[in-house]
């Protein structure tokens, strides 16, 4: 989302870096190429101006200027202003202790509120909470069907009136639902409209006085930018919401939702939706999201998505075998879907610090086909075949292109390269091979 925001901030920074003395016309210049990468990131023009006078309020003064480093110090004030601009602190849902505790997702039609409230629902069951779901959407078609869809694939509970038509009585009788099933939190996802009008508020409004709920969630479509801000700032005067998803952050969004919601409306933004998948959504966290607007990576979330999607034991069984130089095909492929799990490898990429700077990375866009077409090629190989690749000789290497679809030049790619790794990881252990972390990338 941010790509276009960091590379400009980063060219910047590389100015000011470059200069041993800083005074503050230099200041001045820096701050006008920041306002106008702002500004082309769709970041209100109000928040703008504040933001970089406050900027420059800082960046003047004695001990910066006459610091060691003084353009380090620059990149320090922004990404500290970044970090209060949107918000100083994870902002935690606030689900009371009562049964179940309703959470309710507003927001315009085609935002994602549907999808929103699986992947909710499917993180919350991942934090030990029995989660029910219930769609008071009455007027798309089809829009109750697909939450059960998803419902049913998390395995969570949802319920589906049989022919009632009043959004406030279905959720009321959700609300029953869920505490009868022994559910500790019902999802409601509500309707939405094209653009705002008054019957859909006065229906929220009455869905809320019914549930009273734990949370109100305004779900915006980080794609839509400025009106994205516009239209959470009236669902909150209406509401008074008590938080913000933003969703399709992995688009190519320019950032300014992210950077001007907080301020606008006063309202944290608690998750962010990351992917189509059904796990593909976060936590915010601000000052992890102004280190990746700066270029810095987000080492913290990469580290707590291989906590949360790689096996611990599988890991442990790796440096066993690489120590031994045991590495086998079998487990290239176990480590290959292992990585597809954490997320797009261009996310990836963008979290460990400093890679996305390096020139041969700046213009690399990973290809999960190639991924996908080493698994065919390693499932096309028979048992003995994964456990020794030295049995392979060309007629195997036919075969087991025909079989994966592939080509018998893509085979031998597959298999130089597996060798080049094996010798790498011989070379490690050679020169010490160290355990790696406990929940940090096992490879």
């Amino acid at each position: 989302m941010f790509e276009s925001l960091t590379d400009k901030l980063d060219n910047v920074f590389k100015t000011l870096k470059g200069r041993g003395i800083l005074d503050e016309e230099s200041v001045r210049i820096a701050l006008k190429d920041i306002r106008l990468a702002l500004l082309e990131a769709d970041v209100n023009f109000k928040i703008v101006k504040e933001f970089t006078e406050d900027v420059r309020t800082r960046a003047v003064g004695k001990e910066v200027l006459e610091s060691i480093t003084p353009g380090q110090q620059i990149v320090k004030i922004v990404h500290d202003r970044l970090v209060e601009l949107m918000g100083t602190e994870e902002s935690q849902l606030k689900l009371e202790n009562r049964f179940p505790s309703p959470i309710m997702l507003v927001g315009l039609q085609g935002c994602g509120k549907t999808t929103t409230a699986a992947k909710l629902a499917h993180l919350l069951q991942k934090r030990q909470r029995r989660t029910a779901l219930v769609s008071a959407d009455v007027y798309r078609p089809a829009a109750m069907e697909q939450l059960r869809v998803l419902g049913d694939k998390i395995g969570a509970g949802v319920y589906v009136p049989s022919d009632e038509k009043d959004p406030v009585k279905i959720c009321s009788s959700a609300m029953e639902y869920a505490k009868s099933g022994g559910y500790d939190t019902l999802i409601i996802d509500t309707a939405g409209r094209l653009h705002i009008d008054k019957e859909l508020m006065d229906e929220l409004k009455k869905i809320k006085r019914a549930v009273n709920p734990s949370e109100i969630l305004f779900v915006a479509d980080s794609m839509t930018g400025q009106d994205a801000v516009t239209v959470a700032e009236s669902f909150n005067q209406t509401l008074s919401i008590d938080g913000v998803v933003l969703t399709k952050v992995d688009g190519d969004a320019r950032g300014g939702a992210a950077l001007s919601l907080r301020k606008v409306t006063g309202k944290p933004i608690k998750f962010i939706g990351t992917g189509e998948k059904i796990d593909a959504i976060e936590a915010f966290h601000p000052e992890r999201m102004a280190s990746r607007i700066l270029g810095m990576g987000d080492i913290l979330t990469l580290v707590e998505k291989a906590q949360t999607t790689l096996d611990e034991k599988a890991a442990r069984d790796l440096e066993i075998k690489i120590r031994k130089n045991s590495f086998t095909l079998e487990d290239l492929k176990s480590q290959i879907l292992q990585i597809k799990k954490m997320g797009p490898l261009q996310d990836i990429i963008g979290m460990i610090p400093g890679l996305n700077k390096m020139k041969a990375m700046k213009n690399l866009k990973p290809d999960e086909g190639e991924l996908v077409k080493v698994v065919a090629i390693i499932n096309s190989m028979t048992k003995e075949e994964r456990l020794n690749s030295k049995i392979i000789d060309g007629s195997r290497r036919k075969r087991i292109a025909k079989g994966s679809g592939t080509t018998v030049q893509d085979v031998n790619r597959i298999l130089k390269n597996y060798v080049e790794m094996k010798k790498m990881m011989k070379r490690l252990t050679k020169g010490g091979f160290k355990s790696s972390a406990r929940g940090s990338l096992p490879f």
